[in-house]
């Protein structure tokens, strides 16, 4: 099991680490990355995403029901939890709120679950993998795009529900978006896509882990990084919280024992990138949310590697 943890997790943080070091040194410009950006969001994870459902079955999408139902839960759940206790008692503004609730509650399956699942578990977990990050992209973050859209637009005033619906068409345009929503589709009506557009989307959804992957990196080398009260609460929210409420509703409910392994380890990768994304393009980027994410990454290699050894043991 430790040589399985080196060889799965070492390719991955070392990825994270080259991004870091290259937005610290300035070999990569990491304030300027909207092309980056762009590349790994509407591009290549769109497109790793779509060729891996499609790579699926009705049978398998239906068997896989209860894990993207506790998925939706354990995310909403966190993302919910982090907006209240940031607004309430952090003082934050809807914008901040948001940003740090989809920091703490969507991880960063993107990046690390489908390569980590591939090397550690085999290929068939990797559909769950796959669903964690359709679930964050078609839940909390369309969510969050939403609010930042109402936020914007009501000049710092209060806004209403009717405001958020109005921001969901916007949010709905972005391709990390429609798209799993599409092979979602496409799969579970099996419909065959011509062999080229197959070809096409898994030739540019293989550049989704290694750029997502340096993007992360990048991103958290632009931040600030302060240690405080809030940050370590943000950190054990997002490292021991997630995955320990995942597996609690998950022994609840007597999930399969795959699931509540897969969904346990999904549940305890390191914050995710798409928060600070969607939140530079509106001016909100919180400290508490990028200093955060850079303690998740601080502990996460360690905190992740001490999960799947729990539930490899003991469930």
């Amino acid at each position: 099991m430790t040589q399985v943890l080196l060889n799965t997790l070492f390719p991955i943080f070392a990825g994270l680490l080259l991004g870091y070091i290259a937005g610290r040194r300035g070999t990569m410009d990491n304030l300027n990355v909207r092309n980056l950006i762009v590349l790994v969001m509407s591009f290549a994870i769109p497109c790793a995403l779509f060729s891996t459902i499609i790579g699926s079955s009705r049978a398998d999408l239906l068997r896989h029901i209860p894990a993207a139902l506790m998925i939706t839960l354990v995310f909403c759940a966190l993302y919910l939890i982090s907006y209240i206790w940031a607004r309430r008692r952090r003082g934050l503004s809807l914008s901040d709120a948001s940003v740090l609730a989809l920091t703490i509650g969507f991880p960063n399956s993107a990046a690390i679950a489908l390569p980590l699942f591939r090397g550690a578990y085999g290929p068939e977990p990797t559909v769950t993998a796959a669903l964690s990050i359709v679930i964050g992209s078609i839940t909390i973050s369309p969510l969050t795009l939403a609010l930042l859209e109402a936020d914007k637009h009501s000049g710092g005033s209060d806004i209403s529900a009717t405001q958020i619906l109005h921001g969901f068409p916007r949010a709905l345009l972005h391709p990390v978006v429609w798209a799993p929503l599409v092979a979602l589709v496409v799969a579970f009506f099996d419909l065959h896509l011509p062999s080229f557009v197959a070809g096409t989307l898994t030739t540019l959804g293989s550049a989704a882990t290694g750029s997502a992957l340096v993007l992360t990196g990048l991103v958290v080398s632009s931040q600030r990084f302060r240690f405080t009260g809030g940050v370590a609460i943000t950190t054990l929210l997002k490292l021991v919280g997630q995955p320990l409420f995942a597996l609690c509703m998950m022994s609840l409910f007597r999930m399969d024992h795959n699931d509540l392994q897969n969904i346990t380890v999904i549940s305890a990768i390191p914050g995710g990138f798409f928060g600070m994304v969607f939140g530079k393009g509106f001016n909100a980027t919180p400290e508490i949310a990028s200093s955060g994410l850079i303690g998740t990454y601080l502990f996460g290699w360690a905190t992740l590697a001490l999960w799947m050894l729990i539930t490899a043991k003991f469930f």
